[in-house]
């Protein structure tokens, strides 16, 4: 008996099992597709937030279940998709990833399968498109282009990123209109030769995400055309994603539109995981500041926003490619943001800390397989849960060595509970419960914040609660210890 034949078998079982019904009369496994967001908050519309327009995640939230607490485990991008394609805790940097392929390529220790590497060992057809892995196209190199430096060797059937016109990754990844590249020189001496938001004239291919999403779609074709193997398409929008730019069609959807205040703008009070907003404030800003400036700090949620909904066209692109193939009644959708991002809460621009916006990101599955479905759940999960999660949907077994859980249940039956999030990065580490958040310096010193009252995570109480704090260093030093 073949391995697909097995896999067949197993997820028919489950089918049963779980009260699920096969999409397809030949029972074929379940595709995948896994949208990677980058830099996205919780500000949808879907999320409760009224003022973006987000018409297509919220349609796709519509159809699926919305994780409304859902944690990321740092707050940078390289190190919180390691944790999504490893399914493992793991390092807090950027080159987490690379610096896994090199243990694989040293053979230095026996290393877990990713989990686009999984999928495929078991008959999927794997394609990345975009920013999945850190690096566009999964190469590092001094332009990204290095077929000899991949990020993430044996994982994924192809790897793509489409440059357009532009013939270089650097211009993608920058971001900005018409393939620009930014001035490296300028970074090393405290700056970046680019505007800090940017709204062009012009159709979505003048922006990255635009040409990338055009190739997603033809691979998607393509994939849904293979009647041998399921697909497991990833694709990596890069907006919201610094610097800020969109067509401007979509900045002018925020032309009359009143932005909500900023909830606690001000700079923390006493030693916390707060920084100086460096990535934001070495572009250029035209010599003016957001935190004590009321119009460019408009200007600059506007933009962002704009780009959200540049982002959510280009979900809509996807999901409107799928239901085309024919494909859609049998494929997974995960949308994933890889972490939240400040817009002038605790006087932060960026990510890069380990308070609750930095560290809280959209999470939607849609499984068109579920007959009854939780519409949303404010049960605590993490990234880390997502590999096993998409086994268990898809009838794979999962590598023993990944640490999360599966949240397939929690899509069918609210009574379902989820769990405390870690997080860590820098000289700290934190633990996100029902009601507080923990954060743990290197050097022994405590932020506990209490959710239940209004000021969140704006005076510390830790001096209040030695033994919640007590309970909660235990707790955060069993889960980074397994």
């Amino acid at each position: 008996m073949g391995s697909n034949t097995k896999i067949t078998i197993r997820l028919m079982a489950l089918f049963v099992l779980l009260g699920l019904q096969p999409a397809i009369a030949d029972q074929r496994l379940p595709n995948v597709l896994l949208i990677c967001v980058d830099d996205l908050r919780p500000e949808l519309g879907c999320f409760g937030a009224e003022y973006i327009s987000s018409p297509n995640i919220d349609r796709l939230a519509s159809n699926g279940t919305v994780f409304r607490r859902h944690y990321v485990q740092s707050p940078t991008c390289g190190a919180s998709r390691y944790t999504l394609l490893t399914g493992r805790y793991g390092e807090a940097n950027n080159a987490a990833l690379f610096r896994r392929a090199e243990r694989i390529k040293n053979n230095a220790e026996t290393i877990s399968p990713s989990m686009p590497a999984w999928f495929r060992r078991h008959g999927y057809t794997t394609v990345s498109v975009g920013k999945v892995s850190h690096h566009p196209g999964g190469m590092g190199g001094d332009r990204w282009n290095d077929p000899k430096v991949l990020e993430m060797p044996h994982s994924w059937s192809r790897n793509l990123l489409p440059f357009g016109d532009w013939q270089d990754p650097r211009g993608w990844m920058h971001g900005l209109a018409n393939g620009e590249i930014r001035d490296d020189a300028r970074i090393k001496s405290g700056g970046i030769s680019m505007d800090v938001f940017q709204a062009l004239e012009g159709g979505d291919e003048i922006y990255p995400d635009g040409g990338s999403v055009d190739e997603a779609l033809r691979q998607m074709d393509q994939l849904a055309t293979d009647e041998d193997s399921p697909f497991f398409l990833a694709v990596g929008i890069l907006r919201p994603h610094l610097p800020f730019g969109a067509p401007r069609r979509y900045l002018r959807q925020y032309d009359s539109v009143a932005l909500p205040a900023i909830p606690h703008p001000q700079k923390p009070v006493g030693k916390t995981t707060w920084h100086r907003s460096g990535e934001f404030m070495k572009y250029n800003r035209w010599q003016r500041n957001p935190n004590d400036d009321l119009d460019f700090s408009n200007a600059v949620r506007k933009h962002y926003a704009a780009c959200v909904s540049y982002a959510d066209a280009q979900v809509g692109r996807l999901i409107s490619g799928l239901a085309k193939t024919g494909a859609a009644n049998n494929t997974i959708i995960v949308l994933w943001g890889d972490h939240g991002w400040h817009l002038g809460e605790h006087s932060i621009w960026g990510k890069h800390s380990l308070f609750e916006e930095s560290l809280r990101s959209p999470l939607i599955i849609c499984n068109p397989m579920i007959k009854h479905r939780v519409r949303a759940t404010n049960s605590i999960v993490e990234t880390v849960d997502l590999f096993p999660t998409l086994c268990d949907m898809t009838g794979l077994s999962a590598p023993d060595a990944i640490q999360g859980v599966s949240l397939a249940s929690m899509l069918q039956d609210s009574k379902q509970k989820g769990h405390s999030a870690i997080s860590y990065f820098r000289k700290a580490k934190t633990i996100r419960t029902e009601n507080h958040r923990l954060i743990l310096h290197d050097d022994g010193f405590v932020e506990l914040y209490d959710h239940r009252t209004p000021e969140l995570e704006t005076v510390n109480v830790a001096g209040k609660e030695p033994r919640l704090v007590a309970d909660l260093k235990n707790q955060l030093k069993a889960r980074m210890d397994r």
